[in-house]
């Protein structure tokens, strides 16, 4: 067990490369199920989820290799009959059902345990199970869930009930190798959901309309392998984008995807946080006073998550965070995870004014002199928020749990040391019983 042990008050300053998106990187792994033939990825995050979906693909019978710090080479010509992921390795992490969709393809069978991921509400498995019968698929619902397909899938009709982004990957994957037109309306478009589309298109399917929730899937009996480019986690950028706000620092991150910018922009200036572009390098000034925008009429500003192109869920933490240091009030509406704002009571702590309204909303107000103190993470996000709180607080943190914050963020310690940050991470001397 380790912790972060931060002392806080110092501006975060300089340049910082942003790594592959970690919610692109699971579902492009789980596609080299739908081929013999060797696959590489780059710009893959070394974080603790991409490890666990690559030894359940080892499991399976795939053979992996590192070929270089964020390269990885997986080619799944020895996976053999066997349908069923491990129970263990499948309950590490939410995107091991991602599985679901290139097994039942390539086997006609899929044998699925309860997926792992956040405690941050209710995540349906719904919208996956509807597409796979829209497919063709016998659905099965006990302990696991079990898909047959014994004579194949087929080409069909596939509305989503609710754009959920995990279900739009599992179709598209399972649509990639499954031969005739299928069309996946309602569809999630979030920057990974398209990139996922671009390497299914490499390796030889079809995939018209990427970008948009109207996807047309022209699947191939055979898929080949490929290589391919992650985009930037649009996620850690405005992750790191807050961090400069909270500390007042100056901050540079190099090679992003402006477009995938627009909302996080748009919604952290209304936060009072102002960034530029420069080609493609995103800037935040130093030293920017934070101040709220009230909405026409003199409304409190609402900060509000929904699916692409609106502010992502997965930023709703960080927004919390942010909003705790800028002048005035904001209401942040969470309405996809009704336990996503729970962790709000631990910067409350920390001298945070924050209102927990109900599940799903919570009033700040700032700003707020916070102060060091000691947390545990419940969850990837909640994780990064306490971190960006305790870099801005005065005096010592230390935050427990940081497995998970290593989930989602690649060697973060050694990157905003970099950038200035008090950071250490330390052993944690188990607790043994009486």
């Amino acid at each position: 067990m380790q912790k972060f042990v931060i002392e806080g008050g110092v501006p975060l300053s300089g340049t910082v490369v942003p790594a592959g998106n970690k919610n692109g990187a699971l579902p492009c792994l789980a596609s080299s199920l739908l081929t013999d033939e060797e696959v590489v990825v780059r710009n893959v995050p070394r974080i603790r989820d991409v490890d666990a979906m690559l030894e359940l693909l080892e499991d399976l019978g795939a053979t992996v290799e590192w070929r270089g710090e964020n390269e990885v080479a997986v080619c799944c010509a020895g996976v053999g009959e066997r349908s069923a992921p491990d129970r263990d390795l499948a309950e590490r992490i939410r995107a091991s059902f991602l599985l679901a969709g290139p097994l039942l393809a390539r086997h006609g069978r899929a044998e699925m345990p309860p997926p792992g991921g956040d405690v941050i509400g209710r995540r349906r498995l719904d919208p996956h199970l509807d597409a796979f019968a829209a497919l063709g698929a016998e659905v099965e619902v006990g302990r696991d869930i079990v898909l047959r397909a014994p004579g194949g899938l087929r080409a069909g009709d596939v509305f989503m009930d609710e754009p959920s982004v995990m279900a739009t990957e599992n179709a598209l994957l399972a649509a990639a190798l499954t031969p005739g037109t299928t069309l996946l309306a309602n569809a999630a478009c979030e920057p990974h959901v398209q990139d996922l589309a671009r390497m299914l298109v490499k390796m030889g399917a079809d995939v018209q309309g990427i970008g948009s929730n109207m996807l047309t899937v022209t699947g191939a009996a055979r898929l080949g392998g490929c290589e391919h480019d992650l985009a930037p986690d649009h996620i850690e950028i405005g992750s790191f984008m807050a961090l400069a706000g909270v500390t007042g620092g100056e901050l540079r991150v190099v090679g992003v995807v402006p477009d995938d910018l627009r909302m996080i922009r748009l919604v952290f200036r209304r936060l009072g946080l102002h960034s530029e572009l420069d080609g493609d390098d995103v800037v935040v000034p130093g030293g920017q006073k934070l101040i709220c925008e009230r909405d026409v009429g003199n409304y409190k500003l609402t900060v509000q998550d929904g699916p692409w192109p609106a502010f992502p869920a997965d930023l709703t933490s960080i927004a919390v965070a942010l909003a705790t240091q800028s002048e005035g009030s904001v209401l942040i509406h969470e309405w996809m995870f009704e336990n996503r704002l729970i962790f709000t009571d631990k910067l409350g702590i920390m001298g945070a004014d924050i209102v927990l309204c109900d599940p799903h909303r919570a009033i700040v107000t700032g700003p707020s002199r916070l102060r060091g103190e000691r947390l545990e993470s419940p969850d990837i996000r909640a994780g990064m928020a306490m971190l960006i709180a305790a870099l801005c607080a005065e005096g010592r943190s230390e935050i427990g749990n940081i497995r998970q914050i290593d989930r989602g963020y690649e060697r973060i310690d050694e990157r905003l040391r970099a950038l200035g940050a008090r950071i250490e991470r330390v052993a944690v001397e188990p607790v043994h019983a009486a």
